[in-house]
């Protein structure tokens, strides 16, 4: 079985722009180290002729065919806005 280290624990950390130091990043590799264990007890059953599932449940597609429609007059539109210049909204400028 594969063992997480304290280095390991504290590099992933640091990727992750969070503070650990070396007690918290210890008992964090412990913790890691049981959930794996427990994991890892998966290998042990047999799925001999067990198909690969992504969900439990049968899904299917539930949507509606998409069915073109006319669009909104682009007049009609604008006038929702209290900004427009005939051809867009306008709106204050945010990007430099």
């Amino acid at each position: 079985m594969v063992q997480i280290t304290g280095n390991e624990i504290k590099k992933a950390a640091n990727l992750a722009s969070l503070e650990m130091n070396e007690d918290e990043a210890a008992d964090m590799a412990g913790q890691l180290d049981k959930i794996l264990a427990y994991i890892a007890k998966l290998d042990e059953l047999d799925t001999t002729g067990v198909e690969p599932a992504t969900h439990v449940i049968a899904l299917q597609n539930v949507l509606r065919d998409d069915i073109v429609l006319e669009s909104l007059p682009r007049n009609e539109a604008l006038s929702n806005g209290p900004r427009q210049n005939g051809e867009a909204f306008v709106v204050p400028k945010i990007v430099g």
